[in-house]
């Protein structure tokens, strides 16, 4: 009775450290994006699961960062929103900083951003308390996420092949954002799934 107790005890302790590991998982390309909602720039609140049947691409940012700076002054990141408008694909900026750090703003400054910088993106989620970011594992502005019309991740990782603030580098690097929304449009599945990202860390609370 004493072992029969013990090995009940045992698997209970075993599916407890299985779920806690599955609830913290990093989001995994090939299969289902976590699901969120958050609250965006235009008052709205965004729901990930409503933008079923759409490609999403999720950009973590923070407008202080050299990282960030060098994409959106050379108009790399601006001219990547526009080409996925253009397809209806849905771009989304992702603030993971919290109140008091580095890039944290509220929603008028985000459009005021946007606009100055001519960035279109759909829209710009706030994460304020860093729930989103953790549960995508975020680490790095810029970072991104590409999720297919079917919520499948298909992409996650840097936005190119060279890891400096240098504009000029950007003639120089594989755009691996651009390469893999050109093979989704294509129907190819993506060749670089998952890369390295670079940048600033995101700036969360704690």
């Amino acid at each position: 009775m004493f072992l029969n107790q013990f090995y009940r005890s045992a698997l209970m302790g075993l599916a407890f450290v299985l779920a806690s590991m599955t609830a913290h998982a990093a989001p995994v390309v090939n299969q289902a994006a976590p699901l969120f909602s958050g609250a965006a720039a235009d008052g709205s609140n965004v729901n990930l699961a409503d933008l079923r049947g759409k490609t999403v691409v999720l950009e973590w940012t923070n407008h202080e960062c050299p990282f960030v700076v060098k994409h959106y002054e050379s108009g790399n990141i601006p001219n990547l929103q526009k080409g996925a408008a253009a397809k209806g694909i849905i771009w989304l900026q992702v603030i993971s900083s919290a109140p008091g750090k580095q890039g944290y703003i509220d929603g008028e400054t985000a459009r005021k951003l946007n606009a100055e910088r001519g960035a279109t993106p759909a829209n710009t989620v706030f994460d304020p308390d860093g729930r989103i970011g953790r549960l995508y594992e975020a680490t790095n502005t810029p970072q991104f996420f590409i999720i297919n019309p079917e919520g499948v991740l298909v992409y996650k990782g840097g936005i190119d092949s060279i890891p400096s603030a240098d504009k000029e580098d950007i003639a120089k690097a594989e755009n691996y954002v651009s390469a893999a929304l050109a093979e989704l449009d294509a129907g190819k599945p993506v060749s670089q799934p998952v890369t390295k990202p670079y940048g600033c860390t995101v700036k969360y609370s704690g």
